[in-house]
């Protein structure tokens, strides 16, 4: 059914959620899994407190640190796992990867970092459940 699987991670509670479902769905169906942490490029500081060169470093750390969560689940399911930092549109950027390394499905949190409580869907998955030309499968964080 899915011989490839790609996980978008922002280190949030759904987006951990979602890398567990994606590393056991891998591990049942024999599949290989890819992992994305995307780097907002549209997130901008106008002050002189915080170096724009820094603060786009924290952000990679950050991510790697996320991606490095995704490496150790997966191989100690024993699925093979290939991950990435990308910069850009976080939608975007996540079909685009996923166009790449021609994946079968995406895995989601249904939740990212940015939204508010309450909300139904994050942003960045409601446009991927929108414009994705492949399935979707959304996870929700644990209530």
């Amino acid at each position: 059914m899915y011989d490839a699987l790609l996980v978008a991670t922002d280190g949030s509670e759904a987006a951990d959620e979602a890398v567990e479902h994606a590393v056991g769905l891998a591990a049942d169906l024999e599949a290989r899994v890819y992992g994305v942490a995307v780097v907002d490029s549209r997130t901008e500081y106008d002050n002189a407190i915080v170096d724009p060169e820094t603060a786009e470093e924290r952000r990679r750390e950050r991510a790697s640190t996320w991606l490095e969560t995704i490496e150790e689940r997966a191989e100690a399911a024993g699925v093979a796992v290939e991950t990435a930092i990308r910069a850009g549109v976080p939608h975007e950027e996540v079909l685009a990867y996923a166009d790449e390394r021609d994946v079968d499905a995406v895995v989601v949190g249904s939740r990212g970092r940015s939204s508010f409580k309450g909300s139904l869907l994050g942003s960045t998955v409601d446009r991927l459940v929108r414009t994705a030309d492949r399935p979707v499968l959304v996870v929700d964080a644990p209530a």
